[in-house]
């Protein structure tokens, strides 16, 4: 008999996270100061703390909006009217409606994404000329941490869909505008020879984080939550509560540690608000006109990168609706996803210096196209192919934005980090609305959530063909 959706997800027992991926991670972090060669290290407190805002942060993503909040609550039986959720998991009628609070959860993303097109890159310059990207980054992490709190008010109830779609989307704009100011940070805690490495040790921290969390929600439920009435989706409530104190714990170091960099010379011009929109399309002209590379680079990581956040987006939907994964089933897949993740992020970061991000990206797009091409036509085999075929996803994605990540870095002009990586935001959400609204349109379509698979890998394929045709200079060309 399967649970009663409104009550806590019902797990297996699940071993803890395989020490190897602590292990690498540690030996990661002492190579990265360990051959900084003559450049000027910079000091490990500040890499290491730096690093640890995405273990702060990676719970939203993997808890919240991949594999427990959003799978397993939002979109579930949870939200559907009685008559409905109590029809059998194989009846048309209740995979239909299924459907339709995924598409109607990838609509309130598209949506609500569009809230940062216009102030990512305004923010980013505001921080490059004030120098002040450390206090954008405490602002936007205190209002992460604000949304996964309100998420506790989101009851088991098909009212509250909607309200649960909504806090989910803001807190993602929110995720991304904070990233702007923490990525841009990135050139600070780096020297020009360890900047793929450190980008590689926070995405693969923040995996590692992600997995600790997975397996605390996996230990509190074998624990049957002490006795806590579970119903009314109060489990799931409280692990966002549980996600916001997490990120508000864990992101401390980098606020004590991390000094702010003072602000760019010839940066420090004070401007309002809306003669910012003048300043950033001169600034836009000029980088066409003498860094081209980086303004190319700037579109084809946002078609490419959507197609990357989809698959999180929605990986954890895809499982447990159209693979019917248990409760179990994907919480046991998420630890698992999150340690090959993790895992491949850091062996990435290494590569990223051997053979150029340019070729970590590449081979990363290549494989996660192949693979979800895979999924997609070997479904109806069962559940083992998206175990395999998510898993060699999952090994794909961190590497993928970890490299991106290294690559703009080495292409941004001096004292525009804030504003580029703010470009780099806000380019990604323009395209941001490609995943989302392939994938609800191929599900509304064919009336499947299966058919969402071969929207992204469409995304993903784009990505790469415009990647290609970006001419990079010789020093950045691998």
């Amino acid at each position: 008999m399967e649970p009663d959706p409104s009550a806590a997800p019902v797990v297996s027992p699940v071993p803890a996270p395989p020490a190897a991926a602590n292990t690498l991670a540690l030996a990661a972090i002492g190579e990265v100061f360990e051959n900084a060669g003559s450049e000027t290290p910079v000091p490990r407190k500040q890499v290491i703390s730096w690093a640890f805002w995405d273990w702060a942060t990676q719970p939203f993503n993997s808890v919240i909006l991949t594999f427990v909040f959003a799978s397993l609550y939002l979109v579930s039986a949870n939200f559907l009217p009685d008559a409905i959720a109590a029809l059998p998991d194989d009846d048309p009628v209740k995979d239909r409606a299924l459907a339709d609070l995924s598409s109607g959860y990838s609509l309130a993303t598209t949506l609500a994404g569009f809230l940062i097109l216009l102030i990512a890159p305004v923010l980013g310059q505001t921080a490059d000329r004030s120098g002040r990207k450390k206090r954008w980054l405490l602002v936007f992490t205190v209002l992460l941490a604000l949304v996964q709190f309100s998420l506790f008010f989101a009851q088991a109830d098909p009212a509250f869909f909607w309200y649960g779609a909504l806090v989910l989307s803001v807190g993602a704009v929110v995720s991304e505008i904070a990233g702007v100011n923490y990525n841009a940070m990135l050139v600070q805690v780096s020297t020009p020879k360890t900047i793929g490495r450190v980008s590689g040790l926070g995405w693969g921290l923040g995996y590692i984080g992600g997995i600790v969390a997975l397996t605390l929600v996996v230990v509190l439920t074998q624990l049957g939550w002490f006795g806590m009435d579970t119903s009314n989706g109060m489990a799931y409530r409280v692990i966002a509560v549980g996600c916001a104190v997490w990120t508000i714990l864990f992101s401390l170091p980098l606020f004590f540690n991390v000094p702010e960099a003072p602000p760019a010379v010839g940066h420090g011009e004070k401007v309002g608000f809306f003669r910012a929109y003048v300043v950033l399309v001169k600034d836009i002209v000029a980088l066409y006109k003498v860094h081209r590379p980086t303004f190319w680079f700037l579109l084809a990581s946002a078609v490419y990168r959507d197609g990357l956040a989809g698959v999180f987006a929605f990986g954890g939907i895809l499982a447990a609706v159209a693979f019917r994964f248990s409760s179990n089933e994907v919480l046991i897949f998420a630890i698992a996803a999150n340690v090959v993740a993790g895992l491949s992020t850091i062996l990435a970061g290494r590569a990223d210096g051997r053979f150029g991000a340019r070729n970590v990206i590449i081979t990363a797009l290549v494989g996660l196209i192949v693979m979800a091409l895979a999924v997609f036509f070997l479904h109806d085999t069962g559940k083992l192919v998206f175990w395999i075929g998510g898993l060699v996803l999952s090994a794909f994605v961190g590497p993928a934005q970890a490299a991106s990540r290294s690559l703009l870095a080495r292409v941004t002009p001096a004292g525009m980090q804030g504003e580029i990586f703010g470009l780099y935001a806000t380019t990604g959400r323009v395209a941001s609305f490609l995943s989302p609204t392939l994938w609800t349109l191929a599900i509304l379509w064919f009336g499947s959530t299966i058919w969402g698979v071969l929207g992204i890998a469409i995304v993903l394929a784009v990505g790469l063909g415009l990647l290609l045709l970006v001419r990079f200079p010789q020093h950045v060309r691998g």
